[in-house]
């Protein structure tokens, strides 16, 4: 860096770090970086005031209705009139009326939040009423008929959150995964991106960028004077080399946090009567595939989405393979086939632990377990667990293992036997695929966030490539731009659709 010629005061840019995408998901940096505007849910404005059911959609104990804006405290007296506002942030018990006729609708309890202390960061109001649909329904059409108020759009609590800074963009995501989450690994990780930590660590990587450009900016402008101290570019230099092998390492992550978000996809195959059908049906706790003696029964991949060791999962139940098939048979093995193996993250492979010897058991060992084993994970392979069913044929002493057969696990679907075994061990393999989401660095749950890092990744690799220090200067820019779009959005209106549209009405 010491090599740089220093530039006169004139910045140029990279052109192709500003381009916008086919997607319009990128934006200009040259622009303002992250202006919260645009999206599905109308931009907040001062004089409007929304209003929603919060709460699940049918009949409830408790149903809870929100407002959010500047007339939240003139509904909350209108409705509950002649009282006044409750104090803040504490229940009170009031009897709600309807403003136009003075019938009663409900006694309910109501929170008042003025702002900026509360969720969305304005003046905010809470009914808690029965959950009826006549009660629910009155109410929402009492609140419909105070000047000033209008329903909310899906999402627009949350964007109104975003847009006063109470939420970054990064944690208005953990909050729709949690929204959206079915199993403990989900929710765990949608905690902690909700939490900050998402945010906070890039955060930090932007503070290690501004350290650095204001090294080169202050070499630009002071170096010639001699005032400051020595090694401030090879310090710069030093930085930059250490948050792209942080970078780096979070890129090549095999992309566990989308994959935890989405589900893996695991695939039970084997030759016919092996089982695969019924471990299915006991790994969903539901029949989802026919169970028979007669070979052929599955002929088409059955798939189902379950809850397995607190993961979320694609379940595929595939034809058996086999020689000889007939044509329907042949169809439904070809589709998931050796090649559509391939797509799965976890192949549980099933043998029959009784049947070891038989030419279809050695041939699935020879071409599909062999293969798969052969693979690394690191290098893209899928991850295999070799089951040997029906141990409640064999005799006392256990299978006979022939030559080479790999580590498995015996279980028999009948009687139950080995299925904790099998769960720890499908757990560890899920662990290692959606990663661990109570320890470790935050993980990247969205394409938008690998899009950001490769865009910062990239915009470093031409600081380092850089001559000049100017462009040097503005590579550094570039790279923390995209940090900071990250976590506070992408300046563009498409941005914040695909993200705010996944929320329901009232959040």
């Amino acid at each position: 860096s010491a090599t740089r010629p220093r530039p006169r005061r004139v910045l140029v840019p990279f052109p192709h770090l500003y381009n916008r995408d086919s997607g319009g998901a990128v934006g200009n940096v040259s622009r303002a970086l992250c202006l919260r505007r645009g999206s599905g849910a109308p931009a907040p404005s001062p004089g409007a005031t929304v209003f929603a059911l919060s709460s699940g959609q049918g009949r409830c104990g408790v149903a809870v209705i929100r407002a959010s804006g500047p007339a939240s405290g003139d509904a909350l007296r209108i409705l509950t009139a002649p009282r006044a506002l409750p104090a803040a942030r504490t229940a009170s018990l009031r009897l709600l009326s309807d403003p136009r006729s003075g019938e009663p609708l409900d006694r309910a309890l109501v929170l008042w939040f003025p702002g900026p202390r509360s969720f969305t960061g304005e003046d905010c109001v809470e009914f808690h009423v029965h959950g009826g649909p006549a009660v629910v329904s009155g109410v929402l059409q009492a609140l419909g008929s105070v000047p000033g108020l209008r329903p909310a759009e899906a999402g627009e609590f949350t964007r109104r959150a975003f847009a006063h800074g109470k939420l970054n963009l990064t944690e208005v995501e953990g909050l729709a995964d949690l929204i959206h989450a079915e199993t403990e690994a989900q929710r765990r990780q949608a905690l902690r991106q909700l939490d900050g930590e998402l945010g906070q660590l890039c955060r930090s990587w932007a503070g290690t960028l501004t350290k650095a450009l204001a090294h080169v900016e202050a070499y630009i402008d002071f170096g010639e004077d001699d005032n400051l101290e020595e090694g401030v570019l090879e310090q710069a230099d030093v930085e930059v080399r250490e948050l792209e092998v942080a970078l780096g390492a979070h890129l090549r992550d095999a992309r566990r946090g989308q994959r935890l978000r989405s589900g893996a996809h695991v695939v039970v195959t084997g030759p016919p009567n092996a089982g695969k059908s019924s471990l299915v049906n006991l790994l969903s706790r539901k029949p989802v595939s026919i169970v028979s003696p007669e070979p052929g029964t599955t002929r088409d991949v059955l798939e189902t989405a379950v809850d397995l060791a607190g993961f979320p999962v694609l379940l595929s139940d595939t034809a058996g393979l086999r020689e000889g098939a007939g044509p329907v048979e042949q169809e439904g093995v070809r589709r998931p086939g050796r090649g559509g193996l391939e797509q799965a993250d976890i192949i549980v492979a099933m043998l029959d632990a009784s049947d070891l010897a038989s030419p279809s058991s050695r041939d699935f060992l020879d071409t599909v377990v062999a293969t798969v084993g052969a693979r690394s994970p690191r290098e893209g392979g899928q991850r295999l667990v070799l089951v040997l069913n029906k141990s409640d044929l064999l005799p006392a002493e256990g299978p006979r293992p022939g030559p080479g057969l790999p580590p498995s696990l015996l279980l028999s679907c009948l009687t139950g036997d080995g299925l904790h075994g099998l769960l720890e061990a499908l757990r560890k393999e899920l662990a290692a695929v959606c990663g661990d989401p109570s320890t470790g660095s935050p993980l990247l749950t969205r394409e938008r966030h690998r899009h950001h890092l490769k865009a910062c990744l990239d915009a470093l690799g031409h600081y380092k490539q850089s001559k000049d220090l100017a462009l040097a200067a503005e590579a550094l820019r570039v790279a923390r731009g995209h940090l900071t779009c990250l976590t506070g959005g992408g300046g563009t209106e498409e941005v914040l659709d695909i993200i705010f549209r996944d929320f329901c009405v009232g959040k």
